[in-house]
């Protein structure tokens, strides 16, 4: 069905693209691949080091023994590699919970930034609780601070105007997440990678991410690495040139891709959320599960039930994705600042004397960021 819209002179990645992005029944989804059912003829497994990540490293992450692990490639696109949810029952709920209450906060940086003062932006989630709570099915239905979230920037913040990093534009970068991180790089064969720069993306089930590739960080030898929760995703991951024809693929919550080596400046977009394939208002994977003697829960990787009520109301029409990358190389420092290094100053991007028509350009882009993004041409 699929490679039937590719016989006009338009490039194959963007008709793909809007192929996908149309509200298409299941059964016209069949040509795209999902690593649940790994297709034998494009997938073979991954050689992962169980070695180099102990159990009790990998449980203090939330995930299972590297052993465990069900971690694929693709024929063609060496450098490849697809981790089928290899998260503890419980450890999903807890980076829900801190992408939605915890990484939002200041320092970091986040869309809302853009045009509302420190005052207005500050603890997101409290402001956003009872709303969450109350949440109808209606669209016409106003939407709280989290609702309205479209990116949160970590670490080295992502300037989307001039697409760079610098030392300048800098906050701590998540100890959790780099710990994470830290461990799903060294299963795959990635010793020494440092977590220094995230961008977390909101998607709704209106949302899409245009065709882009990530080449802004410095030092394009180092892995990047892609988290998803919520509801499912369709992922299109094409060649060195925006024209090639990609691969579609399915994405669900707790798995994990790994873009290194050749596959780490490839093209690639998302057009398209969908429904988990359960069906349910929210993915089985993310139920709650007793924990046993031999998988005890680190109590600091956990999401107690009054969070998670809100975590799961969010998740019933949207999807979290977290992206980590090394923006430099061991040594290596921004070409135009040396080795300073400054804080961000909470408010530091929100001016009081910004005009009306300013203000609105300026919300429109920063608040549609997430189907702008390297936006596919018309």
């Amino acid at each position: 069905m699929a490679t039937s819209v590719l016989e006009c002179s338009e490039d194959a990645f963007r008709k793909l693209f809007k192929f996908y992005k149309q509200r298409r029944s299941v059964t016209e989804l069949k040509d795209v691949l999902d690593f649940a059912c790994p297709d034998g003829k494009r997938v073979f497994k991954a050689q992962l080091i169980a070695s180099s990540v102990s159990d009790q490293d990998a449980t203090r992450a939330g995930l299972y023994p590297v052993k465990q692990w069900k971690a694929y490639c693709l024929h063609g696109y060496p450098g490849f590699i697809f981790i089928s949810n290899p998260f503890l029952p419980w450890s999903q709920r807890y980076w829900v919970k801190q992408c939605l209450k915890m990484y939002p906060q200041k320092p970091n940086v986040c869309n809302l930034d853009m045009h509302m003062s420190p005052e207005e932006t500050t603890d997101i989630w409290g402001k956003s609780m009872l709303h969450m709570r109350q949440k109808g099915s209606s669209k016409r239905e106003s939407k709280c601070l989290l609702e309205k979230l479209r990116w949160v920037t970590l670490g080295y913040h992502y300037d989307w105007n001039t697409k760079t990093y610098s030392a300048e534009h800098y906050t701590p970068f998540p100890s959790d997440l780099a710990f994470l991180s830290e461990q799903v790089t060294a299963a795959c064969g990635f010793q020494g990678f440092t977590a220094e720069a995230g961008i977390l993306n909101y998607y709704h089930f209106d949302s899409s991410l245009g065709i882009h590739v990530d080449e802004s960080e410095l030092d394009h030898s180092k892995p990047l690495l892609s988290f998803s929760f919520g509801q499912s995703s369709i992922f299109l991951l094409g060649g060195l040139k925006r024209e090639d024809m990609p691969i579609a693929m399915l994405m669900h919550s707790g798995d994990i891709m790994i873009m290194s080596g050749f596959s780490r400046l490839l093209y690639h977009a998302v057009p398209r959320i969908i429904s988990n394939p359960e069906g349910c208002p929210v993915p089985r994977c993310l139920e709650p599960a007793i924990c046993t003697d031999s998988v005890t829960a680190d109590s600091t990787l956990w999401c107690d039930e009054a969070d998670w009520e809100i975590c799961a109301s969010y998740l019933k029409n949207s999807r979290i994705n977290m992206t980590v990358r090394q923006v430099l190389a061991d040594g290596q420092v921004f070409p135009s600042s040396g080795n300073k290094t400054n804080v961000i100053q909470p408010g530091s991007y929100y001016s009081e004397d910004v005009n009306k028509e300013e203000y609105g350009a300026k919300r429109q882009k920063t608040d549609e960021i997430v189907d702008v993004h390297t936006q596919i041409d018309s």
